[in-house]
């Protein structure tokens, strides 16, 4: 579910927001001011985003240390226990709201304490001390960090952080029941690429839903997997997404189409022999491999440029493994990735032209269809804010 509660319609012309809600074959995409006006970003950091969200991977808060992360306009503090227990809180002091951790940034810690007054916290928010109020009556039990909704799921860190995402299960729903045996929770993260895409984030997504363009700019992908195989699913969660084949004889995606490394362990056959992508929306992007998992996640900065986070997640054993080198995997998708940006950034350029009007979405565009139609609807706002 998106943020619940009463939602106002998001500030675009509702006729060209419906076209969006069109069957597939006489729907457009969504409209040219969705991808460029500033009051569009501000809305959808407040609907959007303002329910459950992803953070990062778990592996990112150690035990016995702290991140912070930005959330929009404003950031989270995820703290981890001795005891392994995660927590979230917003990331200002009580006392004159000072960045507890700078966004991006990590550390181990026994205490939480604010660089500007020194005001000192524990891991799991309450207040220990506030320097010069020794002889103040301070109510401790009262000022302690203020708290946010936080979810680990498979490996992934997830944020609620103005607390009206509704139940985490009711978010994932049935991709619950898809990631499961991939058993990301236990992989590791060797590699992370971190690009800065001068393109809306939902340009990214779209072009991430569907294969329509790769036989254009994709040769590589092309020879491992065919661009009209697999298929697009549609059911209950804050999700889009589908499969795609492998090539007989190719055993992941590469560049070759070998694995450098080894299949994780519990996939049948069908996962075995096929990628899964999924778009858990609004902002983590999820391919499934045989051998490995890839995620990417999406930070708007501006209606026009997008920062996007990849990381490559492999067996623990296989990453142990003397000589193992992840390179197989990132190259090809790092490849693959900068393709896939220059395609975005010349779409929203090329939106930009006063003239452009979205044209119809093709047959093989339906992953796209279903991202849209979600937008679409939340964008008309709390009657329709429900996938």
């Amino acid at each position: 579910m998106l943020a619940t509660g009463t939602i106002p319609p998001a500030p675009l012309d509702p006729a060209q927001v419906a076209l969006a809600l069109a069957p597939l074959g006489q729907s457009r995409c969504l409209p040219r001011s969705a991808y460029l006006d500033d009051a569009v970003l501000a809305w959808e950091r407040e609907h959007l985003f303002g329910g459950w969200i992803c953070v990062g991977r778990s592996t990112d808060i150690a035990t016995g240390g702290m991140a912070a992360e930005n959330v929009g306009e404003y950031g989270v503090l995820l703290t981890r226990d001795k005891e392994g227990v995660l927590r979230g809180f917003e990331n200002a002091c009580r006392h004159r709201g000072h960045e507890l951790l700078p966004c991006g940034s990590s550390t181990t810690t026994r205490a939480i304490v604010c660089p500007y007054h020194a005001w000192s916290y524990r891991l799991d928010g309450s207040l220990i001390g506030a320097p010069g109020h020794q002889d103040v009556d301070l109510d401790k039990a009262a000022l302690g960090l203020k708290p946010v909704a936080v979810q680990e799921w498979h490996g992934w860190v997830f944020v609620d952080r103005a607390g009206r995402g509704g139940p985490f299960t009711e978010h994932v729903g049935d991709l619950e029941a898809i990631v499961a045996d991939y058993d990301a929770d236990q992989l590791v993260t060797p590699e992370v690429h971190e690009y800065d895409v001068a393109a809306n984030w939902k340009v990214v997504v779209e072009n991430y839903q569907e294969c329509y363009h790769c036989s254009m700019i994709h040769p590589e992908l092309c020879r491992v997997s065919p661009p009209d195989s697999g298929e697009n699913i549609e059911t209950d969660g804050d999700w889009v997404g589908g499969w795609m084949d492998l090539r007989t004889g190719a055993e992941t995606m590469s560049l070759d189409g070998r694995s450098g490394g080894t299949a994780i362990k519990r996939l049948d056959e069908h996962e075995r022999r096929t990628v899964m992508y999924v778009a858990v929306l609004p902002n983590l992007l999820i391919s499934l491999h045989p051998d490995y998992v890839m995620s990417h996640l999406l930070t708007p900065l501006t209606p026009d440029l997008t920062r996007i986070r990849c990381s490559w997640a492999f067996p623990r054993e296989t990453a142990a493994a003397e000589g193992f080198d992840p390179s197989y995997a990132v190259d090809f998708w790092d490849l693959t990735n900068r393709q896939d940006w220059a395609a975005c950034e010349s779409v929203q350029r090329g939106m930009k032209a006063p003239g452009y009007e979205p044209g119809p979405l093709a047959p093989d565009e339906d992953g796209v269809h279903h991202f849209v139609s979600y937008l679409a609807r939340a964008y008309q706002g709390s009657a329709a804010t429900t996938a």
